[in-house]
């Protein structure tokens, strides 16, 4: 299959990604690739998972373990500037879901293909010409971890690429599927964390000024810094939408600030499916990869309800928590679906453009 799947990536680069750039500043107008070729490496499957449990019986969902690691030749140019820049390897290492839905009755017997990620895959890319194109207007604010950052979030939910095989399937509704849930976040207090800070070239050893990063999925929340403390108390409420389950994980890394390099507290990872059979999880959890160090969380899984019923029964059940979330809590949700707009004016400009 790699063949043909690398010339779905090529068109998806020239069709999708190509004119997304160009479109994203007027500094990128001219922004072109001259040459796509994602080598002859194969992706690596290295593991599958099923899901049978908790499933819609009009799907099936499967997990794979990816890994790849291609000599690439990726050529690209901004005539504009006369920038020419490229990637001439990639490696990628992550679990990429994939959804076969709706199942139907005739050949293919799958309506659609929808792939992403659960969470930030590893990601690394060797670029030639890396410093010519950060010259260019616009992007001179940039570096090469903030490149692989956007990459990296586009990859993961609730961005998603999904692939049509039946003209008669709703693409919308799978591209742009409503939530399963709301995950109220609820990040209290830590004890006994561990103290980073030294002091008369170490020989003394303080405390650690900590501050979270919780995310699910590429949702990203920062909480407030406490100083000088190895038991802060934050006191704050996140809310993050929840597309995938089973399989979507909350995770929570704990850091101290320092001028230079931020020291890491320790993580914690927690399976959404255990928050949603309890709806109601108020525990400490140890940290992960320290030696001594707890967190304290209060999570909520919030169900998306069709009607406004229980509207005023939600808002009083919130108010006791409003003032610890920094936009508010949340008592409904909008969705918005953009489709697609006719017949718009030509503006001026573009008009003095084409009669001159």
């Amino acid at each position: 299959m790699w063949p043909f799947i690398c010339q779905f990536i090529e068109k998806l680069f020239r069709e999708t990604i190509e004119p997304a750039v160009r479109g994203a500043n007027n500094h990128l107008s001219t922004f072109s690739f001259t040459k796509i070729d994602i080598g002859h490496q194969p992706l690596r499957i290295n593991g599958v998972k099923v899901y049978t449990e908790n499933v819609d019986k009009r799907q099936i969902i499967l997990d794979l373990q990816i890994s790849f690691v291609g000599n690439c030749e990726i050529d690209l140019e901004i005539k504009r500037y006369f920038c020419r820049a490229g990637v001439k390897s990639i490696q990628i290492h992550g679990t990429m879901r994939v959804i076969l839905e709706p199942l139907i009755g005739d050949m293919p017997l799958i309506g659609a293909l929808s792939l992403f990620f659960l969470r930030k895959p590893l990601l690394e890319i060797n670029w030639t010409g890396l410093t010519n194109l950060l010259d260019v207007p616009g992007l001179n604010g940039l570096s090469d971890t903030i490149i692989l950052d956007i990459i990296s979030n586009y990859l993961v939910l609730p961005n998603r690429i999904t692939v049509p095989l039946v003209s008669e399937v709703q693409i919308a509704q799978l591209r742009f599927p409503i939530p399963k849930g709301v995950l109220r976040i609820h990040f209290i207090e830590a004890q006994d964390l561990e103290g980073k800070d030294t002091y008369l070239k170490g020989i003394v050893k303080g405390k650690s000024d900590p501050y979270g990063i919780i995310r699910v999925g590429n949702q990203i929340f920062q909480s407030k810094v406490i100083k000088e403390n190895l038991n802060p108390k934050w006191n704050e409420v996140y809310e993050a939408l929840v597309y995938e389950h089973p399989g979507q994980e909350l995770e929570i890394e704990l850091f101290d600030e320092d001028p230079d390099k931020d020291d890491f507290l320790g993580s914690l990872m927690i399976d959404l499916i255990e928050v949603e059979k309890e709806r109601l999880l108020d525990e400490w959890f140890t940290l992960d990869e320290v030696s001594k160090g707890k967190l304290h969380l209060r999570l909520e899984w919030l169900t998306l309800m069709p009607t406004a019923d229980n509207l005023d029964k939600v808002l009083t059940s919130i108010r006791a928590d409003k003032d610890q979330a920094n936009d508010g809590l949340s008592s409904a949700l909008l969705i918005l679906y953009l489709d697609s707009a006719r017949n718009l004016p030509v503006s001026s400009v573009l008009m003095d453009t084409l009669l001159s």
